[in-house]
């Protein structure tokens, strides 16, 4: 599964209506939502949008017949294995309507044009784990998680050493504790949350 990198936007015009699509990465269902707000422009016709984070995804038409511009968003985020993506596209009505199979493509075909242009990364999945440890194996533990990929996402220091939050990759969850065992000498243990 893989997400953006980067925030891309992708502009055309169909028949003289003008769409603009921007897509960009999001951590979770709030982000989506703040995105979405962030990149709608009250003046256009139509502010129609999708996003994935996971098994949660939603989508929404504003105004547009039923089913011819969210879910055809949604296809394309889809359609090229994407995760934690919000899309937006903005519509200005041009006169000329498109009917329901025109709106498909053009609502679809734009986020796809935009999503296909974006740089993309790899999404790996992450579990919440931490380790207390005494300022003699903080360094070297550091330095080891950190090259499994294990982030630091908060420390705090104890009279006699630290206490790590992490992010390890699901993958190298085992690897992990081995190496905080191993580095200790059985003085500090990787304790994961559920």
């Amino acid at each position: 599964m893989f997400t953006l990198q980067h925030i891309e936007t992708h502009t055309q015009e169909i028949k003289k209506s003008r769409f603009l699509a921007i897509c960009g990465p999001v951590s979770d269902e709030q982000a989506a939502k703040d995105f979405i707000a962030g990149h709608s422009d009250p003046t256009a016709s139509h502010n129609c949008w999708a996003f994935r984070i996971g098994q949660v995804y939603r989508f929404h038409d504003d105004g547009e017949p039923s089913g011819t511009a969210g879910k055809p968003i949604l296809q394309a985020i889809d359609g090229q294995s994407l995760d934690h993506i919000a899309v937006v596209v903005t519509r200005w009505f041009g006169g000329t309507l498109l009917g329901s199979g025109g709106l498909i493509r053009a609502y679809g075909g734009t986020a796809a044009m935009c999503l296909r242009a974006a740089e993309k990364v790899e999404v790996i999945e992450t579990i919440r784990g931490s380790v207390v440890c005494d300022f003699s194996d903080l360094a070297l533990i550091r330095a080891r998680l950190a090259g499994l990929g294990v982030t630091i996402s908060a420390e705090v220091f104890t009279g006699t050493g630290a206490s790590l939050a992490l992010q390890i990759p699901k993958d190298a969850s085992e690897a992990a504790s081995a190496i905080v065992l191993d580095l200790s000498r059985g003085r500090a243990v990787l304790t994961l949350e559920d």
